[in-house]
C-alpha cells in the first residue's frame, strides 16, 4: 500500500498543472497604491461607479484631444450652404452666454491663492499685455501687406490684430496646461484696456477711427470674464467635491461651445463670398497674423524669463484675439461689409493653432522625459575640428 502512494506522490509532482515555476519567473507583488495594482484590483475590476468613472475619463481625454478636430468640423459646416440652418439658432446673447459658461467652468478649477500667486508676479501680466498690444498690432500691419489684401480685407485684419485677447483662450491654457489664472488675468487686462487702446491702435493701422463702446466692453467684461471666474470660485470655495466630480465633464462641454461659437461666426459671414484666390489669401493673412502671435508672445516671455507654463500663457494669449469684437467693431465703424470677413476667418485660425499647441503641450508634458542627445560610440575618423 505504502509503495502504491508514493507512486501516485510521484506521478503528480511530474504533472504541469502541479509544477511549481521556477523562482525567477516569480512576480514581486504589486504595491497597494500603484496604479496598476488599482486597476487590477477585484474592487475596482467589479465596481460599476469605477467603470463609470473610469469610461467617462477616456470619453472626456478623447473630446478634449480632438479640440482642433471639433472646430475645424464647426467651421467647415459653418462655410457651406447649410451652415445659417446649423448655426442660426446661435445669436449673439447665446455665443455670450456660452463664453460666460465656458469662464464659469475655468473659475471652477480655480483658488483664491491662484490669483494670489499671480498678483505677486506682476512682472508676468505686463509681459503679456505688453505682447498683447504691441506684436499683434504690428503683426497685422505686416501680414495684410504681405500678402496684398484689398483696403476692405486689409482693415478687417487689422482690427483682429488690435483687439484684445479672447476668452477661448482661456480654455486653451487649461488644455496645454498653463497658467490658468494668469491667462485669465491677461485676458481681463486687456479686455478692460481695450476701450482706450483698440480705437487708437485701430485708428493707426487701419487709417480710419474705430468707434468703440467702453460701456459696452466694460459690460462685456463684467458678463464674460470676471463674474462667471468669481461665481466658479464661489462654487469652488462652497461645493469643492462637486467641483471636483464635475471636473472630467467640464473640459469636453467647454470644447463643443467653443465650436459652436466658431461654426456660428463662420456661418453668420458666410453672405459676402469672395473669389477663391483672394480668399485664399486672406486665409494666408489671417494664419499668418496668429501664427506670429504665438510664436513672437513665446519668444518674448522666453527673453523675459518667465517660466515654461507662463511662456505658454503669454503665446496662447498673444495669437488668441477677440475675433467677434473685431466682426463688430467692422460694422461700427462704417467699413465694407468684406472687412467682418477677417474676425469670422480668425475665430477659427487661432482656435485651431492654439488647440494644436495646446494637444502638443499636453502630449508633451505626458510622455516620458528622456535626453535629448545620446552619446554614440564611433569607430571611424574623428570630424574635422573635434577633440
Amino acid at each position: 500500500m505504502r509503495r502504491y502512494v508514493l507512486l501516485v506522490i510521484a506521478s503528480l509532482r511530474g504533472c504541469a498543472a502541479f509544477r511549481a515555476p521556477p523562482r525567477h519567473r516569480l512576480r514581486a507583488p504589486l504595491q497597494p497604491t500603484s496604479p496598476l495594482a488599482l486597476r487590477t484590483s477585484p474592487l475596482q475590476r467589479t465596481s460599476p461607479l469605477a467603470l463609470r468613472a473610469a469610461r467617462t475619463a477616456d470619453l472626456s481625454a478623447s473630446i478634449t484631444d480632438a479640440f482642433p478636430a471639433w472646430v475645424a468640423g464647426a467651421a467647415l459646416v459653418g462655410g457651406t450652404p447649410v451652415g445659417p440652418a446649423v448655426f442660426g439658432w446661435m445669436g449673439p446673447d447665446l455665443v455670450t452666454a456660452a463664453l460666460a459658461l465656458i469662464m464659469l467652468a475655468m473659475g471652477t478649477t480655480l483658488t483664491t491663492a491662484d490669483f494670489a500667486r499671480v498678483a505677486a508676479r506682476p512682472s508676468a501680466v505686463l509681459v503679456g499685455f505688453c505682447a498683447q498690444f504691441g506684436i499683434m498690432p504690428a503683426a497685422s500691419v505686416a501680414s495684410s501687406r504681405l500678402w496684398g489684401l484689398p483696403p476692405a480685407l486689409a482693415a478687417g485684419v487689422c482690427l483682429v490684430g488690435c483687439c484684445p485677447g479672447g476668452t477661448a483662450s482661456n480654455l486653451v491654457s487649461l488644455i496645454a496646461r498653463a497658467d490658468v489664472p494668469l491667462s485669465i488675468s491677461m485676458t481681463t487686462a486687456s479686455t478692460l484696456a481695450a476701450a482706450a487702446l483698440t480705437p487708437a491702435l485701430a485708428s493707426l493701422c487701419v487709417g480710419a477711427k474705430a468707434a468703440v463702446s467702453r460701456s459696452a466692453l466694460a459690460a462685456s467684461t463684467l458678463k464674460v470674464v470676471l463674474l462667471p471666474v468669481l461665481g466658479g470660485l464661489l462654487l469652488r470655495r462652497s461645493f469643492p467635491e462637486a467641483c471636483d466630480a464635475a471636473e472630467p465633464v467640464l473640459a469636453p462641454a467647454a470644447v463643443v461651445l467653443v465650436a459652436l461659437i466658431c461654426g456660428s461666426v463662420v456661418a453668420a459671414s458666410a453672405a459676402a463670398p469672395l473669389a477663391a484666390p483672394l480668399l485664399l489669401r486672406l486665409c494666408g493673412a489671417v494664419v499668418t497674423l496668429h501664427a506670429l502671435g504665438f510664436a513672437l508672445g513665446y519668444r518674448a516671455a522666453a527673453l523675459a524669463g518667465l517660466p515654461a507654463a507662463a511662456r505658454r500663457t503669454v503665446s496662447i494669449e498673444t495669437g488668441m484675439q477677440n475675433s467677434a469684437l473685431a466682426v463688430v467693431l467692422a460694422g461700427s465703424a462704417g467699413l465694407p461689409p468684406a472687412a467682418a470677413l477677417p474676425g469670422a476667418l480668425s475665430a477659427t485660425a487661432h482656435s485651431l493653432i492654439g488647440s494644436a499647441l495646446a494637444r502638443a503641450w499636453r502630449r508633451a508634458d505626458r510622455a516620458p522625459p528622456r535626453a535629448a542627445f545620446a552619446r554614440v560610440a564611433w569607430s571611424g575618423p574623428c570630424y574635422p575640428g573635434a577633440d
